[in-house]
């Protein structure tokens, strides 16, 4: 089979590489399509991403496509299944996926679609339901709503009940569209009195629920923008791994700051965030409610492109790679 293998850093090509083969409790998928993260960049780039990572290494962290075949312990799926899943190694003509990790794909769903959807439904749902704890009626903001992952939390706070719904992002073009993607409110977090404008909106309380995908200099705007009692959820550092952090305000507020990440989570974990966010989401993926923008398909031959298209940070939505 054809796969996207990392060489060295900033090489990624299309190599020959053998057919895997599946576990007890695995899909082989054929691949149709498969998203790009920011996983895969950072990987491209020489970083290591948990265990994954150095030369070698197949790319890619999502995919759709057919089961091919399945391990003896796998139930609910048979060869020729449509499904959507997160696993790793996914740009490549064939992978294998803990049966855990994989959703029967919605019949109305196209394969860019499908290939785009299930990181970003994970991970969001995880980080506003499961450990932002919404509740209906509570407002939130999503820190790097421009990108796919933003903008699918946008929607999924909405269908999960919240009040307003904030997103904040850096370039004029990509805010002006949050709205058509859930936003009540788009914040130019360039603008110094951002947090000023998010409590303002809020009637002075602060934001119930912050989703912070940038972090670095922007975690002091959001222990501002918070509420008393208001939840921060850390999902992606893009804007720097550290930064100055105000304790006092951090206290003051009895904010609730919450880490995560997938790289130290068993497969057993991502399971059964996989379960909750089925039994949620599903039905508005399938009823065409929950949808991400393709910004652009390429190849598996120019899976290089692709992640330099993405490094280059001028893309909204989804870049996708197709097989």
């Amino acid at each position: 089979m054809k796969a996207a293998m990392l060489i060295a850093p900033r090489q990624v090509e299309a190599r020959e590489a053998p057919v895997p083969s599946p576990g007890p409790g695995d899909l082989l998928v054929r691949v149709r399509a498969a998203g790009l993260n920011r996983a895969d960049a950072m990987m491209a780039g020489g970083s290591m991403h948990g265990a994954r990572g150095g030369p070698g290494t197949i790319l890619g962290i999502e995919c759709a496509g057919e089961v091919a075949s399945l391990g003896a312990e796998v139930t609910g799926f048979k060869p020729g299944d449509r499904v959507m899943c997160s696993g790793g190694g996914t740009f490549a003509e064939y992978t294998v996926v803990p049966a855990v990790r994989a959703n029967l794909a919605p019949a109305g769903l196209d394969w860019r679609q499908a290939g785009s959807m299930p990181v970003a439904m994970q991970t969001m749902h995880d980080a506003i339901v499961t450990n932002g704890g919404l509740k209906k009626g509570e407002s939130v903001l999503i820190q790097g709503a421009s990108s796919g992952v933003g903008l699918l939390g946008l929607q999924i706070a909405k269908a999960m009940g919240a009040g307003l719904v904030m997103g904040g992002s850096t370039n004029p073009e990509r805010r002006a569209k949050l709205k058509d993607f859930g936003a009540d409110i788009a914040l130019d977090t360039t603008d110094p009195a951002w947090p000023d404008h998010a409590r303002e909106a809020t009637g002075g309380k602060g934001v119930n629920l912050i989703i912070d995908m940038v972090s670095g200099g922007v975690i002091n705007g959001n222990l501002k923008a918070a509420a008393i009692l208001g939840r921060i959820v850390n999902v992606g550092r893009l804007g720097g791994m550290s930064g100055d952090f105000d304790y006092d305000l951090h206290a003051l507020k009895r904010i609730s700051y919450i880490g995560v990440t997938f790289r130290t989570r068993t497969i057993e974990e991502v399971g059964e965030i996989v379960r909750r966010a089925r039994i949620d989401l599903y039905d508005a993926v399938a009823a065409g409610k929950l949808r991400l923008p393709i910004s652009s398909v390429y190849p598996l031959a120019q899976a290089g492109e692709a992640l330099e298209h993405m490094r280059a940070n001028k893309h909204f939505g989804k870049i996708v790679l197709e097989m």
